[in-house]
């Protein structure tokens, strides 16, 4: 949904926004732009904005909810915190679309069916929006996004009048469900957002809630309805396609997160297994395991309890990525003190046990990639609960 336009942060800041008393002429258009995903994790949702035009003021504008400004002061440590400034941009519609055909990434465009006082509305809502005073808002990928925005202008503007049908899309599914739909399960960024965000992401969605996605924007907005002197009419008068491109296929790397955690959970089993015979314990290979899983727990504990992300708190996945493993990691590497932490191990191997049971229940879903590693670590946790005397 964000869009890595810096040229445009430049371009707009000298664009005076139109005067919101200018009245629209009665051919004016107010539409729902949507693009297809892109290549990056970060165009993988696609992206919505809102366009209006009116051939004759020669006014073609796109308003994106989707622009953020690297330069800001603190913006990366913001940004971690969970302290996420947009801002609304507006600028020629022609330099939107130029950017996506660049991109070969398809875009189709919904004209609503509005009255010339509804057209109006929009329109001096939305310049409003865009004075520099008012651009700016807190964003958050699940609830205030750059396709939210649409939905609550439409709602806002339209009132009771604005029906959402929603029956051509699959009910009953999570935000997780939702999100792990857009992005293919192997693949690093799934894996990442799985593993850094909590149980709040596996509540079930309502209808409008599946509008933080572009694509049920589009769709829901395609079957919705107004109701006109108590009579219903399509909410869409007319859908164009302006870029006619492929859906792009978000690519998975060759060193993918299932294939890198199966080899290491492998190589982590066959060497248990010789431990095992042998009767003695590779330091080595605790002190990675628990290491890395005790930097993950750490990781996963900071966005819970010291970030703002509204999505990461009450985090299950710190049942195997456990914060106090770091500790622990150097303890093994002590000979006289790994006696006193066998019961640590029982303790760890409890909390394994527990991930299925919250799995199936749909508590929280874990990411699918982390199963080699967790039968890695139940093993051995299990060896050394029994070993460690």
């Amino acid at each position: 949904m964000k869009k890595k336009y810096l040229l445009l942060l430049f371009l707009f800041a000298f664009i005076k926004p139109y005067n919101s008393q200018v009245n629209l002429s009665v051919y004016s258009e107010v539409s729902i732009v949507t693009a297809g995903p892109g290549s990056e994790l970060y165009e993988a949702f696609g992206h919505s904005a809102i366009r209006i035009k009116d051939p004759v003021l020669q006014l073609d504008v796109i308003y994106n909810y989707g622009m953020f400004d690297f330069d800001a002061p603190n913006f990366y440590s913001n940004f971690t915190k969970g302290n996420m400034i947009y801002m609304l941009a507006s600028y020629d519609f022609k330099y939107f679309l130029a950017s996506y055909k660049r991109d070969k990434r398809w875009v189709k465009q919904q004209v609503l069916n509005l009255t010339s006082q509804e057209r109006q509305k929009f329109f001096m809502y939305l310049e409003n929006n865009a004075l520099p005073e008012n651009r700016n808002y807190n964003y958050d990928p699940y609830f205030n996004n750059c396709a939210t925005k649409l939905k609550d202008i439409t709602i806002s503007i339209l009132g009771d009048k604005v029906v959402l049908i929603d029956e051509n899309i699959e009910k009953n599914l999570s935000f997780r469900q939702l999100m792990n739909k857009e992005i293919p399960w192997n693949s690093w960024g799934n894996f990442g957002i799985n593993l850094a965000l909590g149980s709040k992401l596996d509540q079930k969605a309502t209808s409008e809630q599946y509008m933080y996605l572009p694509k049920y924007v589009y769709t829901i907005f395609k079957d919705s309805k107004l109701f006109v002197r108590n009579q219903p009419e399509n909410l869409i008068k007319r859908e164009d396609i302006l870029l006619d491109f492929e859906e792009q296929k978000p690519k998975i790397s060759f060193f993918n997160p299932f294939l890198i955690f199966s080899i290491f959970s492998l190589i982590g089993l066959f060497i248990t297994f010789s431990d095992f015979k042998k009767k003695k314990i590779s330091k080595w290979l605790d002190f990675t395991i628990l290491s890395t899983t005790g930097i993950l727990g750490v990781l996963i504990i900071f966005l819970w309890f010291f970030t703002d992300h509204s999505t990461a708190p009450n985090n299950f996945n710190f049942l195997w990525a456990f914060a106090p493993n770091l500790i622990i990691a150097f303890i093994m590497l002590k000979e006289n003190q790994q006696k006193r932490i066998k019961y640590y191990f029982i303790f760890l191997t409890f909390l394994l046990f527990t991930i299925p049971i919250l799995w199936i229940l749909e508590v929280q879903l874990f990411p699918v990639a982390v199963i080699p590693l967790l039968v890695l670590l139940f093993f051995r946790y299990l060896f050394l609960s029994k070993t460690l005397k």
